[in-house]
């Protein structure tokens, strides 16, 4: 269906040539689930998208040869693409909140390939794009198409855009990093749809992703990419038990999914109790008359030198727990107690004085770092803030999260994902705090890259005493660092105990719900 063979790829840009991809050879076939898996900057989606025409500006192919179902594609102009587009070739893109147009309905979206090809009159296509939606997984299809993108969550959002490459009928769908945004149950409900969808209709799936979990569980080959070359390819049972290559060891050996050791022995409760919320309840009022209850009744303690995570899905009220525990947030009702005092009724003075001795590390480091400050700017910032001590403290940070100390004249924009989330890092260490509320710290992360991030972590939490509030919606990265364990749904603690006992005798349907999501896990548990 697909073959790619001898494929060189760079960007041109004001700084030089920049290689991308060199040489890569890839075939799929009809009916075939083939994964390519590699770290950001490996090459994976630039292979992708020049199967599909759709390199970014500056993209160029250099050499080798793309055919689809034996047409070669390499010399193609936009016309000609056009016509491959969406009816033979179609792409699920990573961000559906970037792809979907924000202004226009879902249903006139998924109705719109429909007629730039031709395939139904306007009113045919309204109707068709129902059964669309409705293929891809979406509930109540009537109602969806008449939304608009924001007002669905990302997993149906993710689903709009299966439903749109569905539209043409194509015989080959390239889905790029499809769930890496997503809750693992969410992610499997999405790529089980694809799974079916290759199944019943013979169409052959290019899947580009991240994780090697996630390709275990899906793909009948595997090619592993590294720095834009394939370092090794083959059935996927094959290269999982046997890897060649180094790289794909450090993959393997990388990815929270594919392991069941902590990264250190797991510690029982002290005596020292540095949190300890009880009864916490937050309640939002709703634009139109009601409310809805985020947080419900919810109760925990946490001990000095401890990690505790705690688990759910998207809504299940985790972050509005961590952001009260953090004082970003005021509870309904409820009390959360840090080293015996109640913040909740604290002024604000008081509440300002002792945050010097918790901090907040966010999901998005790119977001949640100054874009104009330079990374000595951003770690020095709660130093300024507090007049603690100066400049020697930020030298001693960078070197404290491993990074150069070079960094310090760079900005955000310079560093990648992980040495942003390291400056993230260093700058909640500033202040010398004996609590870090961790919201979701290694999700937007490759697997290598999480894998440093959470090994400083627990290296920090030995070296520095730490307390941690882990937010996460990955049990796999529970299964590394956690010591005790909690799992919320709409906003209620339905489980709380320490890790082994939540993580290998769940007692709740849910919780083994989770479990049985992760991506690999029947792979490991075989």
């Amino acid at each position: 269906m697909l073959e790619i063979s001898g494929l060189t790829v760079s960007y041109h840009t004001s700084g030089g040539v920049v290689p991308a991809v060199h040489g890569v050879d890839l075939e799929v076939g009809p009916g075939e689930i083939v994964a390519v898996v590699g770290e950001s900057g490996s090459g994976k989606s630039t292979t992708a998208h020049a199967a599909i025409g759709l390199l970014p500006r500056g993209g160029r192919i250099h050499s080798g040869r793309i055919s689809f179902a034996g047409r070669d594609l390499t010399g193609l102009s936009e016309k000609d693409w056009r016509q491959v587009r969406g009816t033979g070739i179609a792409l699920v893109p990573q961000d559906p909140t970037v792809s979907l147009d924000p202004v226009q309905r879902i249903g006139e979206q998924v109705a719109e390939v429909l007629l730039i090809h031709r395939l139904a009159t306007r009113r045919e296509a309204a109707t068709q794009a129902l059964d669309l939606l409705r293929r891809a997984g979406v509930d109540r299809p009537e109602l969806r198409a008449r939304q608009y993108p924001h007002e669905l969550s990302g997993g149906l959002r993710q689903r709009v855009l299966i439903a749109i490459a569905l539209a043409g009928k194509p015989r080959l769908i390239i889905a790029d990093e499809p769930t890496s945004a997503l809750d693992v149950t969410v992610q499997r409900e999405i790529l089980d749809h694809l799974e079916e969808l290759a199944a019943e209709s013979g169409t052959a799936v290019l899947l580009i992703t991240h994780d090697l979990g996630v390709a275990a569980d899906r793909a009948a080959r595997i090619a592993v990419l590294s720095e834009g070359r394939l370092v090794e390819e083959g059935p996927a049972q094959k290269l999982l038990a046997a890897p060649a290559h180094d790289y794909t060891r450090q993959l393997l050996a990388a990815a929270p999914s594919l392991t069941r050791e902590p990264l250190r022995p797991r510690r029982a409760e002290g005596p020292d109790v540095l949190l300890s919320v009880d009864s916490l309840t937050k309640t939002f009022a709703l634009p139109r008359k009601g409310s809805v209850r985020s947080v419900d009744n919810v109760s925990f303690r946490l001990t000095r030198g401890r990690t505790l995570a705690l688990v759910g899905e998207s809504g299940s009220g985790k972050t509005t727990t961590a952001r009260m525990v953090a004082g970003l947030e005021t509870p309904s009702s409820g009390t959360v107690l840090f080293d015996g005092q109640d913040l909740t009724r604290l002024s604000a003075g008081e509440l300002r004085r002792l945050r010097r001795r918790f901090q907040l590390v966010y999901q998005n480091p790119y977001a949640s770092l100054n874009p104009r400050f330079t990374i000595a700017d951003v770690i020095g910032e709660p130093l300024r803030a507090f007049r603690a001590e100066g400049p020697n403290r930020v030298a001693e940070l960078v070197d404290q999260v491993a990074l150069p100390s070079s960094v310090l004249r760079r900005k955000p924009a310079e560093l990648s994902g992980g040495q942003r989330q390291r400056a993230a890092i260093a700058r909640a260490l500033a202040l010398r705090p004996d609590l870090v509320v961790l919201d979701e710290p290694v999700s937007a992360l490759d697997v290598s890259v999480q894998a440093q991030i959470l090994k400083l972590l627990v290296g920090l939490q030995d070296e520095l005493g730490l307390t941690y509030l882990f937010i996460t919606h990955d049990l796999a990265v529970v299964r590394e660092i956690a010591d005790h364990v909690g799992v919320m749904r709409r906003g209620k603690l339905l489980e709380l105990g320490p890790a082994d006992d939540v993580l290998l005798r769940p007692r709740d349907q849910y919780t083994r719900d989770l479990l049985a999501a992760i991506p690999g896990s029947e792979r490991i548990d075989a």
